[in-house]
């Protein structure tokens, strides 16, 4: 129920002005998000190679129906893997990009050569492109578009949702060689018929597709701040007889920095989602619906920030 009201906050302009204004929202949004600018991205990449962390990076947006935004949304990947590039940072990033903020809803071809032109700016700066994946109405067209870029791009990823009831079989038919596949739990309102609804079906999916990744041949990226799946993920790492270099952990910017520093510590691959740029509302609200928990965190952020 929390995560249906969550969702649909996610989805009002009016609560988004009043969020925006609220006193309060400045230094929240600076403890998740990175801040507004490439240089802002950079300057986070920077901090978090200083301790051994990696990073993702996502310039927020979605759903452009103006081909002008998502040029504009390509044109900023492009600056930013250069700025990388320019700072020596590609070996400690790579960038997370939305087909939708590329235009996949308005034509998918569109969007598949925008992606195209930053996996090759990604490939000249010596980094990857992770494809994040949004809804499931999208789904089979995120997929085909990623297949499609790795015929020449090999090291692009791909994201998998665990609360989709599809996505055990998606982690057996994508754990190939050469292929990085992140698995989150989701963090879209779905319809039953094709999401799991309940927190323990969704963590019993996570762990099945676990196996499915671990017993594959390609890269898997367990993106979780659960303590208990973090412990299945290395045990079944073990268990499959992958080391360490073999897959890695994924956590948000902001969320368990005490837990990212020590799995890092601990010789793992520890990779930090880091979104920047304006559009921070509707990133934050799916994240507090992704795990409602997460609220308590903000709730509390709002009130020691006041």
């Amino acid at each position: 129920m929390l995560r249906s009201v969550i969702l649909a906050a996610a989805r009002s302009s009016k609560i988004e002005r009043l969020v925006g204004t609220a006193p309060v929202t400045r230094s929240l949004v600076r403890r998740y998000v990175a801040g507004e600018t490439t240089a802002h991205a950079v300057a986070t990449t920077r901090t978090l190679a200083a301790d051994g962390l990696l990073a993702t990076l996502d310039y927020l947006g979605e759903d452009t129906v103006v081909v002008e935004q998502a040029d504009a949304t390509r044109d900023e990947y492009l600056n930013l893997l250069a700025a990388l590039k320019g700072e020596g940072l590609s070996r400690s990033a790579e960038v997370s990009v939305k087909l939708s903020a590329l235009g996949q809803r308005i034509d998918a071809d569109l969007a598949y050569d925008r992606a195209r032109e930053i996996c090759e700016a990604a490939a000249d700066a010596g980094t990857t492109v992770t494809v994040d994946m949004e809804d499931h109405t999208v789904t089979d067209s995120t997929l085909e578009i990623v297949q499609r870029l790795r015929a020449d791009f090999e090291s692009t990823g791909a994201v998998l949702q665990a609360y989709l009831r599809r996505t055990e079989d998606d982690c057996k038919a994508h754990a190939t060689p050469g292929s990085r596949i992140r698995l989150c739990k989701g963090a879209y309102k779905e319809p039953e018929s094709v999401a799991y609804q309940r927190s323990l079906d969704v963590d019993r999916s996570y762990v099945r597709c676990i196996n499915a990744l671990m017993a594959g041949e390609g890269f898997p990226m367990l993106a979780t701040h659960d303590p208990r799946l973090i412990e299945i993920g290395i045990d079944r790492a073990r268990w499959y007889d992958r080391d360490k270099d073999s897959f890695e952990f994924q956590m948000l910017y902001g969320i368990r920095t005490a837990e990212q520093l020590r799995l890092a510590a601990e010789g793992y691959r520890m990779r930090v989602y880091v979104p920047y740029g304006d559009q921070w509302y509707g990133y934050l609200m799916r994240r507090m619906a992704e795990r409602p928990a997460n609220l308590a965190v903000f709730a509390r952020s709002l009130w020691t920030k006041s």
